[in-house]
C-alpha cells in the first residue's frame, strides 16, 4: 500500500541532501595553491628560492589528480630559473587525508627593477584551475660610494728594461719568426715561377628561394599529414609554429626560433606590418603555448584557424619577398 509523503519526510530529505552536499563543497574549497619567496628583494645576480605548494584533502579514499604547471627556463624574460627540485608529497601527521605537494625553484635576475611574478595555475580534481597569488620581486644594483676616489692598491715598481733584455727573453720567438718568414719567401718563389695559367671561372648566381615560398611548401606538407586529426595535437602545433618562426627569421631577421612568444610579439612593435597580420601571428603563438605548456585541448575549428592564420600571416607580409623574386628573375634573363 502506497502512502503520500508528509511534510516531515520532505523536510528530512532536504536536510539530508544539504548534509551530503556539504562535504562536496568543502572538498572543492580545501584545494589551495600557494607561492612564496624566501625574500622579496635581491641584488642583481643573487638567487632566491620560490616555493610552490598545493594542499588538498582526499576523503573516502578517492584520489585527486594534480597537474603542476609546466615551467620553462624563465618565468618572464627578466626572471630566470636556475634549478628546480623534485615535487615532494607530504601527508599531515594529524590528518592522514590531508596532502601537501611542494617544489622549490631557485630563481635569479640580471635586470634591476620591480618584476611581477604571475600566478601559477594548478589543475586539481574537478576544478577549472587553482591559482597562486601573484608575487613582486625587487632587484637592486650594488651601491657605489662616489665620494671615495679611485686609486691603485700599491704604487707600481720602477724597473729598468732594455732591448737587450727583451731579446734575451724572446730569443725563441725571434728564431721561430725568422724561420716562418724564410718559409713564406721560399713558397712565394716556388709559386711565382711554377704556377700555371688557369681558365677564368665565371660564377653564376643562383636566385635565392623567397622565404614565403619555402614556408608555403612546408605548410602544405604539414596540412597533408593530418597530425591533429590523428591525435598528435602537440606535435601539430610545434611544427606549425616552427614553420612560422623560421619564416620570421628569414623574412624579418628576428631570432624567432630562440625567443618566447612575448619576445617575438615585442620584437614586432617597430615592424611595419598591418594589424591584421599581427593579430593572426598572436593567435598562432598563444594557442600553441596553451597546447604545449597548459595541455589545452582546442576545438577543431581553432586548429584549422591556426593553419589558416599561418597562410594569411605569410601571405600578408610577403610583399618585399615578391619584389626580391622578380629582381632575381630579371638578373637571370
Amino acid at each position: 500500500m502506497k502512502t503520500k509523503p508528509t511534510y516531515k519526510n520532505i523536510f528530512s530529505a532536504l536536510i539530508l541532501l544539504i548534509v551530503l552536499a556539504i562535504p562536496l563543497s568543502t572538498t572543492a574549497q580545501q584545494i589551495k595553491a600557494t607561492a612564496k619567496l624566501d625574500s622579496n628583494e635581491i641584488q642583481i645576480g643573487q638567487q632566491v628560492n620560490l616555493k610552490l605548494s598545493i594542499q588538498y584533502r582526499v576523503d573516502g579514499g578517492k584520489r585527486i589528480q594534480v597537474l603542476w604547471p609546466e615551467i620553462a627556463d624563465t618565468i618572464r624574460k627578466e626572471v630566470e630559473i636556475v634549478s628546480q627540485s623534485k615535487i615532494d608529497t607530504i601527508v599531515d601527521k594529524n590528518d592522514p587525508y590531508l596532502f601537501t605537494q611542494t617544489q622549490i625553484l631557485s630563481i635569479t635576475s640580471f635586470d634591476s627593477g620591480y618584476w611581477a611574478i604571475p600566478p601559477f595555475k594548478f589543475l586539481a580534481g574537478d576544478t577549472n584551475g587553482v591559482f597562486t597569488d601573484p608575487l613582486l620581486l625587487q632587484v637592486s644594483t650594488m651601491a657605489v660610494d662616489t665620494t671615495i676616489a679611485i686609486k691603485d692598491i700599491k704604487e707600481p715598481y720602477e724597473e729598468t728594461y732594455t732591448w737587450l733584455d727583451w731579446l734575451k727573453d724572446n730569443m725563441l720567438v725571434l728564431w721561430v719568426t725568422l724561420g716562418a718568414l724564410l718559409i713564406i719567401v721560399i713558397l712565394f718563389m716556388i709559386f711565382k715561377y711554377t704556377r700555371k695559367i688557369e681558365p677564368l671561372m665565371i660564377e653564376v648566381e643562383v636566385p635565392k628561394i623567397p622565404a614565403h615560398i619555402i614556408a608555403f611548401e612546408k605548410l602544405d606538407k604539414l596540412k597533408s599529414e593530418n597530425l591533429w586529426q590523428n591525435g598528435k595535437l602537440k606535435l601539430y602545433h610545434i611544427q606549425l609554429t616552427d614553420i612560422v618562426r623560421e619564416y620570421i627569421e628569414n623574412r624579418f631577421k628576428i631570432q624567432a626560433l630562440e625567443q618566447t612568444t612575448d619576445e617575438i610579439l615585442f620584437g614586432f612593435r617597430n615592424v611595419s606590418i598591418d594589424d591584421d597580420s599581427k593579430a593572426k601571428l598572436k593567435q598562432i603563438l598563444i594557442l600553441a603555448d596553451l597546447v604545449k605548456f597548459a595541455k589545452e585541448q582546442p576545438m577543431p575549428t581553432e586548429n584549422d584557424m591556426s593553419m589558416s592564420n599561418s597562410y594569411g600571416f605569410i601571405d600578408g607580409t610577403k610583399r618585399e619577398e615578391e619584389e626580391l623574386e622578380k629582381g632575381n628573375k630579371q638578373k637571370t634573363k
